[in-house]
C-alpha cells in the first residue's frame, strides 16, 4: 500500500537523515553541559566530558545486527557510544518472519512498547547506529519515520566511525529513561507486492541485493533465486565509501541516474528483506529524490506466493 499525504515528512524543510560522528559527541556534550550545540568540532579535551555526563537531549540508539547473527547486545554491552540504548532489530523494530517475509512491519502496540522502553520522545531528536555498515540503522530510521517521528538521523560510518574519532566509549548497560512517542504509522511510503510489481514494470524499483543474487545466480540467503521482473540492479555496495559512510549525495545521484532512477516519477526499493533496501532508501533520501517507496516484503515475501513471476539473468 502507498499511503495517503506520504510526502509530509519528505521536503526540503526536514532534517538532514545523516549524523556524522564529532557532530554528535557535540550535541551530547551540548546536552551535558547545558549549552547550545557548537558548530564546531569538539576539542579533544572536552570529549571526556561529553562521555562521562551524556545529556537527554538526543536519544541515541545502538542497533548493531548482523544477518546470521548472534544478536548485537553482547558487542553493545562490551562498548558502545555513552548515553546509547540498545535494540534489538529482530526483536524490536521488526515484526516475527513469516508470510510477509523475513523481516516484516511490526506490531504497532507492540513497536510503541520498545521504541518507549528505548526513551524515544517526539520532542527529543534520535540517533541511530550500527557496526558502520547502515543497514540496520536505515532500517530503524525508516521505522521511525514511517512511525511518525519528524527528526531522525543516522551515524555516517556508525560505531566504527566513532571509534575512528577516537571518541569516549561506554560499556554495560545503559540507564532507561522511558519515553513517551506514539507510533502513527504511515508516514513514508510502503509497497506490497502488487505495488513493487507496478513500480518494476516502469523500471522504478531498485534491487538493493548484490548483482549475482539479482540475476539469480548465487542465491545464498532465500529458498528461490531471482528477482522481481522489472527490477533495475542497485547494489549496496554502489552507495557507500568503503568505510561504511554514504557517497556525497552527488555522486549518489549520479549512480541513480546510471540505473535509470533518476526520473521524475515514484521509485522504490526491494532487497531480501527489507532491510538493505531502507538503506536504498536513506541514500535515495540523501541525494534529494523524494518519497522513495520501501517494499518491506521484499524478496522473501515475493517469493512466498509461487504465482508471482521470477525473473533471471540479465534482461527484464
Amino acid at each position: 500500500m502507498v499511503p495517503a499525504g506520504r510526502g509530509r515528512l519528505c521536503n526540503v524543510n526536514s532534517p538532514s537523515p545523516l549524523i556524522d560522528a564529532a557532530s554528535l559527541a557535540a550535541r551530547i556534550l551540548a546536552a551535558a553541559t547545558d549549552r547550545p550545540a557548537p558548530h564546531d568540532r569538539p576539542a579533544a579535551a572536552d570529549r571526556p566530558a561529553a562521555a562521562d555526563r551524556a545529556g537527554a537531549s538526543v536519544t541515541v540508539i545502538d542497533v548493531r545486527w548482523r544477518l546470521a547473527g548472534p544478536p548485537g547486545r553482547a558487542d553493545y554491552l562490551t562498548g558502545h557510544i555513552p548515553g546509547a540504548v540498545f535494540m534489538d532489530l529482530d526483536a524490536d523494530v521488526c515484526g516475527p518472519p513469516g508470510g510477509g517475509g523475513r523481516h516484516p512491519l511490526p506490531d504497532i502496540a507492540a513497536l510503541e512498547v520498545a521504541l518507549r522502553t528505548a526513551g524515544v520522545r517526539a520532542d527529543r531528536p534520535v540517533v541511530v547506529y550500527d557496526d558502520g555498515d547502515g543497514m540496520p540503522a536505515a532500517r530503524l530510521w525508516w521505522t521511525l519515520r514511517w512511525a511518525g517521528h519528524p527528526d531522525v538521523r543516522v551515524l555516517d560510518g556508525g560505531f566504527a566511525a566513532w571509534q575512528r574519532a577516537d571518541l569516549p566509549i561506554a560499556s554495560g548497560p545503559g540507564a532507561e529513561n522511558p519515553g513517551d512517542f506514539t507510533v502513527r504509522p504511515g508516514h513514508l511510503p510502503v509497497l506490497d507486492a502488487d505495488h513493487a510489481a507496478a513500480y518494476a514494470s516502469h523500471g522504478a524499483l531498485a534491487d538493493a541485493r548484490t548483482a549475482a543474487r539479482f540475476r539469480g545466480e548465487n542465491e545464498t540467503v532465500d529458498p528461490v533465486a531471482g528477482r522481481v521482473p522489472g527490477a533495475v540492479s542497485l547494489p549496496y555496495a554502489d552507495l557507500v565509501n568503503d568505510d561504511g559512510t554514504l557517497r556525497p549525495a552527488d555522486e549518489l545521484r549520479n549512480r541513480l541516474a546510471d540505473a535509470g532512477l533518476a526520473g521524475s516519477g515514484p521509485v522504490g526499493a526491494y532487497c531480501g528483506s527489507g532491510v538493505t533496501a531502507a538503506h536504498t532508501v536513506l541514500a535515495m533520501t540523501v541525494a534529494g529524490v523524494p518519497d522513495a517507496a520501501l517494499y518491506v516484503g521484499s524478496w522473501s515475501e515475493w517469493i512466498t506466493d509461487p504465482s508471482r513471476p521470477i525473473a533471471v539473468g540479465d534482461g527484464a
